[in-house]
């Protein structure tokens, strides 16, 4: 999992708006501060359809699942999480990411006004009733998140769940609702659908596919339950033999609200 940093977690505050119990802080090590986020499991409010489920857990699962997603050819879009104790009982901790606020990877337009270099997602109406778009860039590292996200069957891709980095690399962050057995697929990232796969991305898919198959599922049945891993393999399997990236499900895109 790549080196873990040892030392006390100090607590600097709490993220107010997030729906689990998240704070900020850091860990002094004898090479310097590390900034993380935590999300402590006695914090964790599990949605009706994830009964049980142990959410940083699952955050640790997608880390894992991006590293074997990347190998050597990319940067994995989720940053370092590992599980460990805090001030406030066992949780998630996880390598703290400052987005570029220059850079907007996804966000909302005035209505039709698609900019250069995005994808058109779906039209809506903002607080004050006037027509906008969702957008999103048409990049590699963003559409990387979007297969990722296909393969976590994430149900919780937000555009404030992306954070752009100055480089250009696109963080992938809050995968607590993610890997449930049954389709829950629900994003943001709907602009490449029907697309063929990268020669990239295929090869990606299939480290994840073999390395399921082998160490890698072993060490995720100690995070999620064995249904849930076995569903993992099958989606890697069935977006190779697919080849395309897939639509949304049901009458219309499973988008989540608000986007942000």
């Amino acid at each position: 999992m790549g080196a873990v940093p040892v030392g006390e977690l100090v607590l600097d505050g709490r993220v107010m708006p997030a729906s689990n119990a998240t704070f900020v802080g850091s860990i002094t090590t004898g090479d310097g501060e590390v900034r993380v986020v935590y999300k402590p499991i006695a914090g964790e409010r599990p949605l009706w359809d994830f009964p049980g489920a142990v959410l940083a857990r699952r955050e640790v699962a997608a880390y894992l699942v991006g590293r074997a997603f990347a190998g050597p050819a990319f940067r994995n879009p989720v940053p370092h999480t590992w599980l460990a104790d805090g001030p406030h009982g066992p949780g998630m901790l996880q390598a703290w990411q400052e987005p570029d606020e220059a850079q907007e990877a996804v966000t909302l337009v005035e209505a039709g006004r698609v900019p250069c270099g995005y994808l058109h997602v779906f039209d809506g109406y903002d607080a004050a009733d006037r027509p906008i778009s969702l957008v999103h860039e048409d990049t590699a590292a963003l559409r990387r998140i979007a297969v990722l996200d296909v393969l976590l069957n994430n149900a919780d891709r937000k555009g404030g769940h992306v954070l752009e980095a100055v480089d250009g690399h696109r963080w992938a962050i809050d995968h607590g609702i993610a890997f449930h057995a049954e389709p829950k697929l629900r994003t943001v990232l709907w602009g490449w659908t029907g697309q063929l796969l990268t020669d990239e991305e295929r090869e990606g898919v299939a480290r994840v596919r073999d390395a399921v198959a082998a160490d890698l599922g072993t060490t995720l049945g100690g995070l999620l339950d064995d249904p849930e891993v076995e569903a993992l393999l099958r989606r890697s399997e069935r977006l190779l033999a697919r080849g395309v990236l897939p639509g949304p499900g049901g009458d219309g895109p499973a988008i989540p609200w608000p986007p942000f």
